[in-house]
């Protein structure tokens, strides 16, 4: 039997909306707090600051997560914003919701 895991694109912020980090994980509750507690040390997102989670999407399988990341980063700038734009136009940190459900 094979076991397939879905995976969640997520994008990470910092507070001045000025640096962003782009990534893919299977357990986005844990990834996400592991970045804000600052657990990659030496990371992009400890570097920049990148504590406030702006976008995440799930995927039934990690596979088309791990495309649709690779894409997210192969696009534009722009591109990156208005994906956050679309679910999150006020740019508020989603952890705390995420945590409520």
């Amino acid at each position: 039997m094979v076991f397939i895991r879905g995976g969640c694109v997520y994008i990470m912020m910092n507070k001045l909306h000025t640096a962003l980090y782009v990534g893919v994980t299977s357990d986005l509750l844990a990834r996400v707090l592991k970045h804000k507690n600052n657990a990659y040390a030496g990371s992009h997102t400890s570097r920049y600051n990148c504590y406030k989670l702006v976008y995440y999407e799930f995927y039934p399988h990690i596979a088309e997560a791990i495309a649709v990341e690779k894409a997210i980063k192969g696009g534009s700038r722009k591109a990156e914003i208005k994906l956050v734009n679309d679910m999150n136009p006020e740019w508020k940190d989603l952890y705390d919701g995420l945590m409520e459900n």
